[in-house]
């Protein structure tokens, strides 16, 4: 673990702990990214990643002008949980190995909802030539992941993706093709050892 993750797990650890401290409950308002760098003694963008994190998950939400505030639909103790996944010293493969996993699930689940328009959303997020192939990465799985209605598992999903941005891959540029061309054959069997055939992401 690089010494920049191992602040930025130390600064949500103590997030965490200074909302425990002062009992703050779902729509209370937190300080600002300037007043937590000076509780906490850390830098403001270790505070702002770790803030980035809890807000990936729906712990915290963002109000335009007001500030930023615990969740009202998310009881607060959902940040220790994040703290005691985050702060692990989970491996490079392990990581990619569960974001594989709900992607896989993910692609599964939305098997029997997807139609037409489904396929050409999922199609127009590919064509996208303003997105580069990380953000299409992310554009395609988060919207099955929204054909799902799942949001804890999207959260999840979401936390790990930007977490793991600097050191992974994308899967092969076939890989989405062949998963669209599974999607309009009606060929469920096929997605799963489409996965297995992709194996890994490249880890870079």
């Amino acid at each position: 673990m690089s010494p920049n993750n191992k602040v930025y797990h130390g600064v949500l650890e103590e997030i965490r702990k200074f909302i425990e401290a002062n009992d703050l409950r779902p729509g209370d308002k937190l300080p600002s990214e300037r007043e937590l760098s000076e509780k906490l003694q850390a830098g403001r963008s270790s505070i702002r990643e770790a803030l980035r994190a809890m807000e990936l998950i729906g712990v915290i939400e963002t109000r335009r002008g007001e500030g930023t505030f615990l969740s009202k639909y998310r009881p607060y103790q959902t940040v220790q949980l994040l703290s005691s996944f985050i702060l692990k010293e989970t491996t490079k493969e392990d990581l990619l190995s569960v974001k594989m996993l709900l992607e896989k699930e993910t692609a599964k689940l939305a098997f029997t909802q997807i139609n037409e328009p489904e396929l050409i959303e999922l199609e127009s997020i590919l064509n996208n030539s303003s997105l580069n192939e990380k953000e299409k990465h992310f554009a395609f799985f988060s919207y099955l992941f929204d054909i799902n209605s799942n949001q804890l598992l999207m959260r999840i999903w979401g936390l790990i993706d930007e977490y793991s941005k600097s050191f992974t891959g994308n899967y092969s540029k076939t890989f989405y093709l062949k998963l669209m061309e599974s999607y309009k054959t009606k060929n469920y069997q096929s997605i799963e050892g489409l996965f297995h055939e992709e194996n890994a992401y490249d880890i870079v």
